[in-house]
Parts: structure tokens; sequence; C-alpha cells
């Protein structure tokens, strides 16, 4: 191996093989190497970014698995008050793997401005409410302050807040009907303390939080009735067995469902990514593994005189390859380094200054996410070079063929 592995060092530092006609050949593999993989981080990292930014969206105003009364439906304010007096709050003890489970409820409203309005869902929270999603959105003031007296404080989205024309430290007035049959509206008052901005057009163009505590006086619910709970889990690739396991451990008066079935549409959407990154790293790689094909045959062409020799010196026919195999390797590995030089540079560039900015209408993210593990980089660099590395064994083959006699005499 030790000789081998010499020849082929011998091959590539060689003067002639810089010079010869293999030499732009080889250089055109070896960009095809690097431009390959710097689509294959790029194709990783912003696919698997836009799964992982979407559900932690999504998570953040729904939690993964929402808790509520069978009565309420699908309806998407709340209804009917569930009690909190449960086995599964405010911890979940029963079951592994839940990190919060958090009581909330949500009341349908309209701001009145003197020149517009929206309407609105005020979503109601609680001292126990994790602002944790939130803290990254936040884009003016601060987070409200529900833990001592009931008060005013109120986070909206910057959408929202454009089109009402308001700002941090801005009142207005909001309105909810009132019971059935009603046509008195009730009226709050409210103060802006901070607004957010998610990026998911969705959520942002309707969702205001407020004290809890305001829903449960016009809903005229006791102190201990909320709408329902939203469960967080630790592992969302577990979600839909955690779901399954919350809807046993619950009372046959509650149902839940998890954010999968709340958005499927969504869901599909995101799971399509998974088809068409695997579809890019297989073209990515065949169209890598096609050039050192040819960049090998070249190179086999060239040295035609020297493994004739080296056969009639006694090497066998995979001794010989292996020079050739490890010529390839080491080509591939020059490729590997520049492709994750350049291409993880690109993705740092893009995780810290989002430079590549997107509709969030379309994409719910207003910039390309980045999310990529030493694991993925790991993974892709050793199957690129296993892959290439084992097409090339059949090209390799036509080494066989070469009969030292007349390979000493080829020119």
């Amino acid at each position: 191996m030790n000789l081998e592995f010499f020849i082929a060092k011998r091959i590539i530092r060689s003067k002639d093989h810089k010079s010869s006609v293999s030499a732009p050949i080889i250089k055109i593999a070896i960009t095809a190497i690097v431009i390959g993989l710097v689509m294959m981080l790029v194709a990783i990292a912003t696919g698997i970014g836009l799964q992982h930014k979407i559900r932690e969206k999504i998570a953040a105003f729904n939690g993964h698995v929402r808790i509520y009364n069978y009565d309420n439906n699908e309806s998407e304010v709340s209804v009917h008050p569930v009690s909190i007096n449960q086995e599964f709050y405010p911890e979940f003890k029963n079951i592994e793997g839940i990190t919060h489970v958090q009581a909330v409820a949500t009341k349908a409203g309209i701001i009145r401005m003197e020149d517009t309005f929206e309407g609105i869902i005020t979503k109601g929270v609680g001292k126990d409410y994790n602002w944790e999603y939130f803290r990254e959105y936040l884009h003016e003031g601060r987070l409200p302050d529900y833990s001592g007296k009931l008060n005013n404080e109120v986070l909206m989205s910057g959408y929202l807040a454009d089109r009402l024309h308001l700002d941090v430290g801005d009142t207005f007035y909001a309105f909810f009907l009132k019971d059935e049959g009603s046509t008195v509206p009730n009226q709050r008052i409210f103060e802006i303390t901070g607004i957010y901005n998610s990026g998911f057009r969705e959520f942002d163009a309707k969702y205001v939080f407020v004290d809890i505590r305001h829903i449960q006086r016009m809903n005229r619910w006791a102190d201990d009735e909320v709408g329902n709970f939203e469960v967080f889990v630790d592992d969302f690739d577990a979600i839909e067995e955690k779901g399954n396991e919350i809807y046993g451990k619950t009372l046959s008066t509650l149902d839940s469902e998890t954010i999968l079935t709340q958005y499927p549409s969504i869901f599909e959407w995101l799971g399509l990514f998974d088809f068409n990154i695997a579809i890019i790293i297989g073209i990515l790689i065949i169209v890598g593994g096609f050039n050192m094909i040819t960049a090998l045959l070249v190179l086999i062409l060239e040295r035609t005189q020297m493994i004739g020799i080296l056969k009639a010196l006694g090497s066998d026919d995979w001794t010989v390859r292996k020079i050739f195999l490890y010529n390839a390797a080491y080509l591939i590995a020059i490729g590997l380094f520049w492709g994750n030089v350049i291409g993880i540079g690109l993705l740092l560039l893009q995780k810290y200054f989002g430079f590549i900015a997107l509709d969030p209408e379309t994409y719910y993210v207003t910039e390309v996410p980045v999310y990529i593990t030493p694991l993925h980089v790991l993974l892709l660099n050793v199957g690129t070079l296993i892959l290439c590395l084992a097409m090339l064994l059949v090209p390799s083959y036509i080494i066989t063929r070469i009969v030292p006699a007349r390979a000493m005499r080829f020119d």
C-alpha cells in the first residue's frame, strides 16, 4: 500500500502531469466537486433551516400539542372553558419528554382607530407563559409582564402596528362581543409595551397577546378556568408519539391534537424538502462522479506506458488500479476541502448577516434560515468521497485490459 500511495503522489506532483493534457480536465473535475459540495451544503443547511424555523414559529404560537375541551371543536377562539385543576398542569409528570405546559385563552375582537380598523384574535396568557420563543422575534420595546396584578400591557406584531399606525407606548381601544344575543360589545383599552415580528404573516396579521384575566372576565369565567393548554416537547421528531401519549393520559372530556394535524398543509409542504434535498444531493454527486470518471480515464490514457511497466515488473491489476484510485481520492479531497471552505463560509455569512431575503407570504420567513451541524458536514463529505470512489471502480477496470507488451510501445 505504501508503494502504491507513493507512486500516486509522484503522479500528482510530477511536472509532466501538471503540464499534460489531463491538467485542465482534472481542474474541471475538482471544480465540479467544489461546486457540487457547496450546493449540497447550501441545500441541506437552508432546507433543514427552513423546516426548523417554521416549526419553531408554529410552536411559538400554538405549542407542540394542544389540549382543549371537546365542545370547542375546531374553533380558533375559546368557547367552553377548561379547569386548570388537571393532573398534567402545571407539570406533565407521567410522560417523559414534556418540557412545559401553559394555560391560554383566545377571543376574537376588533381594534378601531379613527381612520382604520383591524380584526384580531387576542391570546390571553399568564405568568406561566413561555416567552423564550418571542425574545428572538421581539422587534421593539419589551415583553409584557403578567406575573403581578391585572394590567393592560400587550404585545402586538409589527404588521398590525403598521396597519393601525401604532407604536410602542401607544394605547388603543379593542372591542369584543359579549354572550350570544347581546349587541353591546365589551370595550378594553390596552397599551403596547412590545412589538414582535415573527415573519409568519398568518399569525402576525391577527395575534395580539394580552393578560389572560381580561378574557376570563369578559367570558365570565372563574379564575381557575382557561381556554386550552399548550404542551411543549423536547424532541419534535417524537411529536406524534407524545401526542398519542398525552391523549391517553387526559380526561375523556378533553381532546388533544398536535400542530401536525392543526396545520397539515404546511407540514406536508415541509416534508417535501427532504425529498428535494435528496434529489439535489444525488444529482450533484452523479455529476461530480462523472467528471472524476473523465479525469481518471484521461490519467489512465496518459500513463498507459507506466501501467505496462508496472505490470511487467510483476504488479497485479488491483495494485495498479489502487494507484489511480488513490490519485482520484486525493483530487476529490482537494475539491471537498475547498467546497467546505466556500460553502461553510457562505452559510456563516447568511446566518449572521442574512443578506438573502425571502417573501414571508410564501416562505413564512423574512430571510433564508441556516441550520447545519458538524455531523451533517462530516456525513456529506464522507458520503461524497465514498460514492465518487465507488463510481470510479468500474472505469478503473480498463487497466486490466492493458497488455504490458503493447503498453510499453504506446505513445
